[in-house]
């Protein structure tokens, strides 16, 4: 029994030890790809230091009252701040995009529903995706990662959504756009490197007001078929944040950021005046759909800016892909 006990013990330091050296290495200000990385997991390294600390404090070990200072001082700081970057998403938290008052919600024809979905390019689960459609029935489909079999799969959806940009591509940077509101001037440009296309695009709601929608999906920030991606992601962010500046009117942001809210990559938008509408409604996680719910991240984000309220934020059920999606409603206030 005695055996057991100092193996929980040794374990339980290990974690907790592992746990703080990447709670320190996650808040260095650098943009080395697997630095960045360790952010992700801020959820799963709380979870970790709490039941480390609470396990290693039951067995009434370290014995020695200076070691236990020092070790519940360093588990509370790394708890700290952990939490610090968590906090701002949880519902209980203010919100950086109010809700619509009852008159807002009234008015639809200021309203705006958009789903996005990234489908997994091996993903060959259709039905399940046209089916979420037709239930939600969003007035703007973002679909990341579709190849030519998918835009074939879409194709049922058509009649439905007349205004349409397709750029399938088998490198799993494709995007499709499906609209029924009228598309205004719409673009894609390679805003990171070539073959890494975002579209950006007006849009006419019902009521006559336009804004303008950038649909984005950056590489992600593991060596992949871009070594240096997550570099370049951190240069596409601040060229979406000066396009911002310079694009008057309401802006819609959405996507597939392959990146948490939190991290400082993503907050750069916040600079070109957009804000995070999952900020105070909860974390939302999108990615991965096939792991278990406590080890998810939250990786597709709309950014919004003053101009709109929140109708409605969910996450529908997932449909064959490793990300689920992500569904909002907007209301764009008078003038």
């Amino acid at each position: 029994m005695a055996l057991l006990l100092r193996f929980f013990r040794y374990l339980l330091a290990a974690l907790g030890g592992l746990a703080l050296l990447i709670t320190l290495l996650s808040v260095l200000p650098t943009y080395v790809w697997w630095v960045q990385a360790l952010g992700f997991a801020r959820l799963q390294l709380l979870g970790v230091l709490v039941l480390a600390g609470a396990g290693l404090l039951a067995l009434g070990w370290p014995r020695h009252p200076r070691r236990l200072r020092l070790g519940l001082a360093a588990g509370t700081l790394a708890l700290v701040v952990q939490a610090s970057y968590l906090w701002p998403y949880l519902p209980v938290a203010p919100k950086a995009v109010a809700d619509a008052t009852p008159a807002q919600m009234a008015a639809t024809s200021s309203h705006l529903r958009i789903l996005v979905i990234n489908v997994l390019i091996k993903n060959r689960q259709d039905a399940r995706l046209r089916q979420l459609v037709q239930a939600t029935n969003p007035d703007v489909l973002l679909a990341l990662e579709p190849d030519d079999w998918w835009a074939r799969a879409l194709r049922p959806l058509q009649p439905g959504y007349p205004y349409r940009l397709e750029m399938p591509r088998a490198d799993a940077y494709g995007l499709i756009l499906y609209s029924r509101l009228p598309l205004l001037h719409p673009r894609t440009q390679d805003l990171e490197q070539p073959g890494v296309p975002s579209v950006i695009t007006g849009m006419q709601l019902a009521d006559g007001r336009t804004f303008t929608f950038f649909g984005i999906h950056p590489t992600p920030p593991i060596p992949d078929n871009y070594p240096d991606g997550l570099g370049l992601r951190n240069v596409v962010l601040q060229k979406v944040a000066r396009l911002l500046r310079q694009t008057p009117g309401p802006i819609v942001v959405a996507g597939d950021f392959n990146d948490v809210p939190w991290s400082a990559t993503t907050h750069q938008l916040v600079a070109g005046g957009v804000h995070d509408v999952r900020r105070g409604r909860g974390l939302y996680p999108t990615f991965s759909a096939k792991l278990p719910p406590l080890l998810r991240w939250p990786l597709d984000q709309f950014f919004v800016t003053p101009q709109f309220r929140v109708v409605s934020l969910t996450r529908p059920p997932g449909v064959g892909s490793d990300h689920f999606p992500l569904l909002v409603e907007l209301a764009l206030v008078p003038e």
